[in-house]
C-alpha cells in the first residue's frame, strides 16, 4: 500500500475499531508453487488480547490452499469508501478521487483445535445475533448444539496475532474545512453517489459535525 503520511492510520485503537465496525475480511496468502490465494470470512476481534488479534475460521479445504499456519497471511479489512467528484469541491482545478479506510494486517495464523474452534464460532454467532430481537444461539437447543458439533469439523478455526500493520484513512484531510463540509453534504444527500457511512466517517476523521441520519458504527458487544 502506497505510503502517505497525511492519511496514515497509526493508532492501534483506531485499527481495532475499524475491525469491529467492518468484520468482513479478505485473507491473502502467497503460496509457493500456487501463487496468491484469497478467501473471505467474517472476523471477530479478540477484545481480551493486546494489540490486534483476529479470530476466524475457514471452510475446508480453504485452509489447505492457504497452507494455514505454515506462513504469514495478510488480512485486509476495509471500511467505508466511495467516489468523490471534483464538482463537489467548489473550486478548480481538481480531479476525481476515492476516499477510503483500510487496514492490511499481517501475521502467522495459529490453527485452533475443534473445541476452541467451536467456542470461536459460538462467540462469532452471538456477536452478530445480539442486536436482533430474538437472537439465535448456537447452543440454544440440544438439537442445534448437536448440529453445530457436526458442522464444526468442516471448518478450521484460527487466531491471527497481528505483528505488522499498514493502515490508511483517506478522508480529504488535506482539504479545507469548507471543502470537507461540501463533500460530506453531497455524500449524505440523495443522488447516485449517496454514501451515508462514508459521510459519517469523513466527518469524524476531520472533526466535523456528523450529518443527521448517516450511518454510525454498531456498538461493540464483548463476550467472555
Amino acid at each position: 500500500m502506497r505510503h502517505n503520511p497525511d492519511y496514515a492510520l497509526d493508532d492501534v485503537a483506531a485499527v481495532r475499531a475499524l475491525v469491529r465496525e467492518n468484520p468482513w475480511c479478505t485473507f491473502v496468502s502467497a503460496v509457493p508453487g500456487s501463487g496468491p490465494v484469497a478467501s473471505h470470512y467474517p472476523v471477530l476481534l479478540d477484545e481480551d488480547a493486546e494489540g490486534v488479534v483476529l479470530l476466524s475460521h475457514m471452510g475446508r479445504p480453504d485452509e489447505a490452499g492457504h497452507r494455514l499456519g505454515e506462513q504469514e497471511m495478510l488480512a485486509v479489512v476495509q471500511g467505508p469508501h466511495g467516489y468523490i467528484s471534483p464538482s463537489w469541491y467548489g473550486h478548480r482545478p481538481n480531479v476525481p478521487t476515492w476516499n477510503f479506510a483500510v487496514a492490511h494486517l499481517y501475521g502467522v495464523p495459529e490453527v485452533l483445535g475443534d473445541d476452541e474452534n467451536l467456542r470461536v464460532l459460538d462467540r462469532l454467532t452471538s456477536h452478530f445475533e445480539d442486536p436482533l430481537p430474538d437472537p439465535h444461539r448456537l447452543h440454544a437447543t440440544a438439537e442445534n448444539s448437536g448440529y453445530a458439533h457436526r458442522i464444526v469439523r468442516g471448518t478450521v478455526g484460527f487466531r491471527l496475532v497481528v505483528d505488522r500493520i499498514e493502515a490508511k484513512e483517506k478522508m480529504s484531510q488535506d482539504k479545507s474545512a469548507e471543502t470537507v463540509d461540501r463533500i460530506i453534504a453531497h455524500l449524505a444527500a440523495p443522488g447516485p453517489y449517496r454514501n451515508p457511512g462514508l459521510a459519517a466517517r469523513m466527518a469524524r476523521a476531520n472533526g466535523r459535525p456528523v450529518p443527521p441520519g448517516t450511518a454510525a458504527p454498531r456498538e461493540t458487544v464483548e463476550h467472555p
